[in-house]
């Protein structure tokens, strides 16, 4: 008995944590790269500053997931990359939780990129 519910408890946690922040947008690579000149945006990779220099697209700014992101703009779209997805979709509950309300999240990152 005590498995079975360590279990739905591991199950209902995994499943909170896919699901969508209200208010953030999600969108594709495909989506990205329509978009990727944008000057009315603002690009935020939170990768590793180690990641970033590996490969990056040179419209990102690198601030790594856990920075201050209270400087960036709150009258420009963010748009937040990461490598998979994962640390930039935490990284926009940050931003929603500080107040920003065009906040987006590229699906499938660096990896999809």
């Amino acid at each position: 008995m005590e498995t079975v519910i360590i279990i739905a408890v591991i199950v209902a946690f995994l499943a909170w944590r896919m699901m969508p922040t209200k208010g953030v947008n999600n969108i594709s690579t495909a989506q990205l790269k329509t978009i990727i000149n944008d000057k009315d945006k603002v690009f935020v990779d939170v990768r590793t500053p180690g990641e970033y220099k590996a490969r990056n697209a040179k419209q990102f700014k690198n601030i790594p997931l856990g920075s201050d992101f209270t400087k960036l703009p709150k009258d420009k779209e963010i748009v937040v990359i990461c490598q998979s997805g994962m640390r930039s979709k935490q990284a926009c509950k940050q931003l929603k939780i500080l107040g920003y309300t065009r906040v987006t999240n590229v699906r499938g990152g660096m990896s999809a990129y």
